[in-house]
């Protein structure tokens, strides 16, 4: 019999209800504090950012949260999606491991970014917000905000770091066409931006900093203007959901269970969407899957930053929370997985590997583009260059099953197509690319700046 490749599930099976992990939390979280008093923060603090919906989401210990229909209604356009069985690649490894991944790469913006994308634009639409302001690394969350203000006729802009701004304009030119605004991260339209342009010109921007610029024209706008987070946080995590919700049905469809879920991980969403509700089994029901996250070893905030609080942008004006960091004012190496680029990591995902209930991986440029390609020729589908860091990961936990001789049913979350990352394999491809090893001194200079705050948890 030939082998089963897609498994697919029907528009009626689109999940109803968000999964909210803080529910079932096996460690009590740090609280979030106030970037000014280091005193936990207040609803009224968070709303000069976020809607008070969105708010009560990140503070919430209900296990399901609904998913209003306006935003299912939306979630049709390309959900459920596809969990397909990588059967060619399998064979190109020779592999007895089984191999499966969910293709978030079939969302209109091309990545699983629009789960909560177009939650987040919902709720500051009926909480009577204007418009909403972002950051972007690699243009996948920039692009997916810009398709849901379309959607919810709301004004955005995105300020995308200047290294992807100018390595990958066909995103810009994507949001563009979704109506956003896009500008090159440190600009001169904010005072945080307008410094660090002042001590150099050429500055190539960071997450962090595109963060601090997005906040800082939000908490200026007297409330007309809201600020929206693609990753770190528990409601962006949660709205994620909807993929590892899809997974578990999908499996089941498959007839097998996955010994390992593997993600890419720069805040954090992919990986928790896909991995939390099976981390919800492995809490209540005794399952031992291994959740595995897996990061850049040019950015390894898991694997070699310290379980700190910090602030989570770089001018100190986003809340400071414990997690795994590198620093806020580290300044990351251009690697092409721009979305990857951050000094921290969510709070939740931080909390669960200091307590060993997930793991961390770190792989190189280099072999995450070998990984990418193979696929790309076993599977047809080129991957973004996040993406690939789980291709990377996946592949090698087959060739170790090949060599112990297990059969091992491998799931990972791919997370984006690369259509628009020529440039990078081009690069690859023309030898331009290259490993950048964990920068210790950086780091270490870094993290001399983490705010002293009281050991709370």
């Amino acid at each position: 019999m030939s082998t089963q490749i897609r498994f697919q599930l029907n528009e009626s099976d689109l999940p109803k209800f968000w999964y909210n992990v803080n529910a079932d939390m096996p460690v009590t979280p740090a609280p979030v504090l106030h970037p000014q008093t280091m005193e936990p923060v207040t609803p009224d603090f968070l709303s000069a950012l976020f809607p008070m919906p969105l708010i009560q989401q990140e503070v919430s210990t209900e296990r399901y949260i609904e998913i209003p229909e306006e935003v299912r209604d939306i979630y049709k356009l390309w959900r459920p999606t596809p969990l397909l069985r990588a059967a060619r690649l399998e064979k190109l490894l020779g592999t007895p491991a089984h191999i499966y991944y969910k293709h978030e790469g079939v969302s209109p913006a091309g990545s699983h970014k629009p789960n909560t994308a177009i939650a987040q634009a919902f709720f500051n639409k009926i909480s009577g917000t204007h418009a909403l302001t972002t950051e972007t690394g690699a243009g996948q969350w920039g692009t997916a905000l810009s398709l849901a203000g379309s959607f919810f006729d709301m004004e955005v802009e995105v300020f995308m770091v200047r290294v992807s701004y100018d390595q990958k304009p066909y995103r810009r030119i994507l949001m563009e066409t979704y109506g956003g605004q896009v500008f090159a991260s440190p600009t001169d339209r904010t005072q945080y931006g307008r410094s660090l342009l002042a001590e150099n010109p050429d500055h190539p921007g960071s997450l962090g900093i595109a963060i601090s610029e997005a906040v800082e024209v939000a908490a200026t706008s007297g409330g007309k203007k809201k600020y929206s987070l693609g990753s770190v946080l528990n409601h962006v995590l949660m709205h994620q959901s909807v993929i590892g919700e899809e997974a578990l049905m999908q499996m089941d469809l498959a007839g097998e269970y996955p010994d390992v879920v593997l993600g890419c991980v720069g805040g954090g969403s992919n990986f928790a969407g896909l991995a939390y509700p099976f981390l919800r089994h492995n809490l209540l029901d005794g399952k031992r899957t291994r959740l595995v996250a897996v990061e850049p070893m040019a950015t390894p905030s898991l694997t070699k930053g310290i379980y700190a609080f910090d602030y989570g942008d770089t001018a100190c004006m986003a809340p400071i929370v414990k997690m795994y960091t590198l620093g806020h004012a580290f300044l990351p190496p251009p690697i092409h997985a721009g979305g990857l680029r951050y000094h921290g990591m969510a709070p939740s995902i931080s909390a669960l590997y200091k307590a060993n209930y997930i793991e961390a991986v770190a792989v190189p440029q280099l072999a995450t583009f070998e990984a990418a390609i193979l696929f790309a020729r076993a599977e047809g589908i080129t991957p973004a260059p996040e993406s690939a860091h789980a291709i990377r990961s996946a592949i090698d936990e087959a060739l170790d099953a090949k060599q112990k001789g297990e059969k091992r049913v491998i799931l990972f979350n791919l997370s984006g197509h690369g259509n628009f990352d020529m440039a990078a394999y081009q690069a690859y491809f023309s030898g331009k690319l290259g490993d950048y090893d964990y920068p210790i001194e950086a780091v270490t200079e870094a993290q001399k700046s983490l705010p002293m705050v009281a050991e709370m948890a």
